[in-house]
């Protein structure tokens, strides 16, 4: 008996041991968030790896002590990750086990990795959210098994794919953001069926065909959201007079009018909808008679602009409640409603009817609610309104007003911005007590007011920006208009003002001035000394004035400015030798200035400081594209006959070369090749010769001179198209001042030498910056990167390419951006890390950026794509790859590169800002076409853009209003041009920026040597005579015709031409 009860006692013991270690073991929730924990590869705050520690394990339950985690009872119930910056890779499915997760939300990381079926285990959830991180992939169908899921969101992504039928089957859900990801495809008419839903947010994507029925029976939804998809057909009537929904928003799709709206394009709207925005579509037809006005009554926000439609404005005189009203960009003609702007009946706060054809005179606004009043580019004549109210912004630019400014004295005391420029308003300026106590934005430029500027300029209390520009103003300048506190630019160029600039050492040192144009004027006088105490100035042009003098040292305390022109006036003396580092664009040319330009000018081109200037020299200056170093001429001048002579000698000589070159080039292609060994320890490796010794080609008998001569000779390293002798002489690692390093290239197939794979130190030194990714793909440190032997590609205007070779095998293209057009670290860091989520399969990638310690040191990493370029296929010039391209082929890559820029369009909502053939990079056997180069313009200052827009200028994309603006910027519309130039490249086979000669109108460029052989008839002359043996096809010769309509359609004026999306709809149609 008393062995048995110790055995008794000795099982009961092992038991109670084996209880106590299973208590010991982490339970599944706890083992499912430290799997979760091991794809996190950076917590800059620390939130999750410094807190998630298994020494701090509550065996028994819940880690309910970690940072993040709510606990229900032993179970985890909530994973709160927020907005911490953290960058880790997972699979959601990781949370599989944590069967009572109600919970679930890391908006606004890093995370990246995919949504696996086994979500479907989470029975329990409620609430998921992971918006705005770098998740990918398809959705799995098993995602519509979350029975108890209220709220969904995975708007801003990279979710792609169809959005599977089976999120109809989310019965409990009451919010879904699929918004900004890549899905495609139709809208699941499931989703109708959802009668708990609430909002359904699917905007921002790339869904197509036409919007399913039964959003209109929903009972609860409030929020259809649409906006900046592919969808189209026509707008279901139904929907618009049934519907209960309160926000509906289809905006920037490719919807059009049915056959029953092309004259009243709004047969009824239900009395819930409250916001309606059709913007951005092709819709068509007239807005109903002013009787039937009635259903409006409801609506506060109605936009329609950016459509269509047509005929006269309505009344709008019992439409109560409407608070914004957007019509813009239209083509509404007659007159502007009365109604619209006296507002007896209405609340109007907003209303914009720009860009119309709207015409006769308006004699009063009296509306006491409108606050922003947009009527620009019309057709509208006569004086300027009576304005009674409190409108804040008043835009009536680009019209045809005529009188003068006498009206405006009588305007209320509301409005903050105001812009009259662009008509044809004369007489002076009111010089009347200031009445304008709240004006900041004061625009009257490119009208005929003249008379002296009035003292009340000064007067007005907020003003920042005031521009007069374009005008016939003379009289004296006024000075005091310097040292109003609170201006921050004045534009004043292109009048007669004259008289001098007199500052006083006091009143400048409150001056917040930080843009100056007085240009092109009569002012007279001295560069001021007190002009070095506005230390916020960053532009100051005063050329084609009549100043002189010397420059004073007190420039040099201007310690903020990026850009300084003094062209054209008539300084003597020397150049400050310590004017800024932060200058960026540099000019005095055509003064007498002399001596030697400092150092810290040097970086800037000889067309910085001659023409004139001929006692001014530049040592080391650029070679000129005579062969001849600029700087200054101590020579007497030549006369006539002799500059004839010289000149006869040149052509001669050059004539001598061409021929010289030729007879070089068939003698050295006559002999057979050999290879040489290398014959000592320091590799040299021979380049290969040019076989081309003249930088034209012949086509139809017209001469074509090439725009990368042009460039080469504005400007020392523009070009992208750089030479095989200077392609081939590879630099080690990255640095743009190495010149003389043995050279290798990765195509040669030849083993690298042992010396070429580490940087060579006296070069600038190694790469000891920051080094930062997009994504988690890449692993590599600044020292690896030094080390990478790399091949030079291309130069731009902002800097020179390479193909780098990693230590693993991959290869990158690295951007070296040039010295000086980086923006400031901040800026800097703040637009590179939005390229993370660009993702498409036509858009080249971005992986990385660095920043260096020195000015020179900003690189930008990214995918490099073989076998090349778009230029380096299509120009009929010595070294093309491959044969000429199909017409197949290049139709397929104008509908890839449309593609792509679709997307930057709308569904990441940026321009491109550089596009040509040689950023279209070509990738595998098939040619798939991917844009590279986007959005530099937004980590450039404003010079560096301006500088990448006149390079696209000289090589024939750059769009017309840019050469026209002042401060020219990258749009959606300049895009479409230069895509159209790429339609007339592809069609032609000629480059945009070659001048073509060979007929009675001389030597014209691309662009109008096409439209001139469509106007006489002669369309199909254009097309390149490599797709003579596809034109006898019919459809093949159709599809030409159809995209060189496209293309003339895309060449437009700006306010006619089409975006994106309608030419690459047009596109994959032919």
């Amino acid at each position: 008996m008393e062995l048995r009860m110790k055995k008794v006692w000795v099982f009961l013991m092992l038991l109670s041991s084996v209880n106590v270690a299973k208590a010991q073991l982490p339970s599944q929730d706890i083992l499912a968030l430290l799997e979760f924990k091991k794809g996190i590869k950076h917590d800059p705050t620390g939130f999750v790896v410094n807190s998630w520690n298994e020494e701090s394990i509550d065996f028994n339950g819940c880690p309910s002590s970690w940072n993040g985690i709510v606990c229900s009872g032993n179970n985890v119930a909530g994973v709160v990750l927020n907005d911490l910056s953290i960058s880790a890779v997972a699979d959601l499915g990781v949370f599989a086990n944590l069967t009572m997760l109600i919970k679930l939300s890391l908006a606004n990381n890093s995370i990246s990795g995919e949504i696996s079926g086994n979500v479907a285990t989470l029975k329990s959830l409620e609430y998921l959210d992971v918006s705005d991180n770098l998740f990918s992939s398809s959705l799995p169908p098993e995602i519509g098994m979350l029975k108890s899921l209220k709220n969904v969101s995975l708007a801003g992504n990279n979710f792609s794919g169809l959005i599977p039928d089976s999120v109809g089957h989310l019965g409990s859900a009451q919010s879904i953001d699929l918004s900004r990801n890549s899905f495609s495809g139709s809208v699941p008419s499931t989703l109708t069926k959802l009668n708990n839903l609430v909002y359904l947010n699917l905007s921002c994507n790339a869904l197509s065909k036409k919007i399913p029925t039964g959003f209109e029976v929903m009972p609860n939804l409030e929020v259809l959201d649409l906006h900046q998809n592919q969808l189209d057909g026509h707008i279901d009537a139904n929907f618009l007079l049934l519907s209960t929904i309160v926000h509906a928003d289809f905006s920037s799709n490719l919807l059009s009018s049915g056959s029953s709206q092309k004259q009243n394009f709004l047969p009824g709207i239900s009395e819930t909808i409250k916001y309606l925005n059709l913007s951005n579509n092709k819709l068509t037809g007239s807005l109903i008679g002013g009787g039937e006005l009635s259903m409006f009554g409801s609506l506060n926000v109605l936009d329609l602009s950016y459509n269509d439609l047509s005929g006269d404005l309505p009344e709008f005189n019992f439409v109560y409640d409407l608070n914004i009203l957007r019509l813009g960009n239209n083509r509404f003609t007659g007159s502007v409603p009365n109604g619209l702007l006296k507002g007896d009946s209405l609340v109007l706060n907003e209303l914009d009817l720009s860009s119309n054809s709207l015409s006769g005179p308006i004699s009063m606004i009296t509306s006491t609610s409108l606050r922003v009043l947009n009527l620009s580019s019309n057709e509208i004549s006569g004086e300027l309104p009576l304005l009674t109210g409190s409108c804040v912004v008043l835009d009536l630019s680009n019209n045809k007003f005529t009188g003068n400014l006498t009206q405006t004295v009588k305007w209320g005391n509301s409005i903050e911005f105001l812009d009259l420029s662009g008509n044809e308003l004369a007489g002076p300026f009111p010089d009347v007590t200031s009445q304008f106590l709240r004006l900041n934005h004061l625009n009257l430029s490119r009208n005929s007011l003249h008379g002296s500027l009035p003292m009340v300029l000064t007067q007005y209390p907020k003003l920042r920006v005031l521009d007069l520009g374009f005008n016939q103003f003379n009289g004296p300048f006024l000075n005091d208009l310097l040292t109003v506190p609170t201006l921050q630019e004045l534009h004043l160029p292109n009048n007669s003002i004259s008289g001098s600039i007199k500052l006083s050492s006091t009143s400048t040192n409150d001056s917040v001035l930080k843009v100056l144009d007085l240009s092109h004027n009569q002012i007279e006088g001295y560069f001021p000394e007190e002009f070095g105490s506005y230390v916020g100035l960053q532009a100051l042009d005063l050329s084609g004035n009549k100043l002189s003098g010397s420059l004073p040292s007190s420039m040099e305390d201007i310690s903020s400015l990026i850009s300084l022109d003094l062209s054209q006036n008539r300084f003597t003396g020397s150049l400050p030798d310590n004017l800024t580092s932060s200058l960026q664009s540099f000019n005095v040319s055509y003064n007498d200035l002399s001596g030697v330009v400092p150092e810290s000018l040097r970086k800037f081109p000889d067309s910085s400081f001659h023409p004139g200037n001929s006692r001014l020299e530049l040592p080391s200056a650029p070679a000129g594209p005579g062969g001849i170093a600029g700087g200054a001429s101590k020579r007497k001048p030549i006369t006539t006959a002799i500059k004839i002579v010289v000149i006869i000698a040149c052509v001669l000589a050059v004539i001598i070369l061409i021929l010289l070159a030729i007879f070089i080039y068939y003698l050295r292609v006559s002999r057979k090749s050999t290879k040489e060994s290398v014959a000592s320890k320091d590799v040299q490796k021979r380049t290969p010769r040019n076989p081309a010794g003249f930088n034209g080609r012949g086509s139809g008998g017209a001469l074509v001179v090439s725009a990368e001569d042009l460039m080469a000779a504005r400007k020392g390293s523009s070009s992208e198209i750089i030479s095989p002798d200077e392609k081939i002489a590879a630099v080690t690692g990255f640095s743009p001042s190495k010149s003389s390093q043995p050279s290798w290239s990765p195509d040669s197939g030849e083993s690298l030498p042992e010396n070429l794979a580490k940087l060579d130190v006296r070069s600038p030194d190694r790469l000891v910056g920051e080094l930062h990714f997009l994504d988690d793909t890449i692993t590599l440190t600044p020292e690896e990167l030094s080390r990478a032997p790399a091949e030079v590609l291309g130069r731009s205007s902002h800097g020179t390419s390479y193909r780098a070779t990693l230590d693993n095998g991959m290869l990158l293209t690295v951007k070296w951006l040039r010295e000086g057009v980086a923006k400031p670290k901040k800026e800097f860091f703040k637009e590179a890390k939005k390229f993370a989520n660009i993702r498409h399969p036509n858009v080249v990638g971005l992986r990385g950026y660095y920043w260096g310690p020195t000015q020179h040191e900003k690189l930008i990493l990214s995918d490099y794509i073989s076998p090349g370029s778009l230029s380096s296929f299509l120009y009929d010039r010595p070294g093309r790859k491959g044969p000429p391209l199909t017409w197949t082929q290049r139709l397929k890559i104008a509908v890839d590169i449309a593609r792509g820029l679709n997307y930057l369009h709308f569904d990441r909502e940026v321009p491109h800002g550089n596009l040509k053939a040689t950023n279209v990079l070509l990738e595998g056997p098939d040619l798939n076409a991917r844009v590279a180069d986007y959005c530099l313009h937004r980590l450039m200052t404003q010079t560096g853009t301006v500088e990448q827009i006149l390079d696209s200028g000289v090589l024939g994309y750059r769009a017309p209003e840019l050469a026209a603006a002042k401060k020219p910027s990258p749009s959606f519309k300049s895009d479409v041009y230069a895509f159209g130039v790429m339609l007339l490249e592809l069609l032609t086979g000629k480059c945009a920026g070659d001048v073509v000669s060979g007929g009675s109108e001389g030597g014209v460029d691309l662009t109008d040597w096409v439209r001139l052989r469509v106007t006489e008839g002669r369309g199909s002359d254009c097309f390149d005579s490599a797709l003579a043996a596809e034109m006898g096809m019919p459809a093949a010769e159709k599809g030409m015709k159809d995209v060189l309509g496209i293309a003339l359609r895309c060449i437009r004026s700006v306010s006619e031409r089409p975006g994106i999306k309608s030419i690459y709809e047009d596109l994959s149609s032919v």
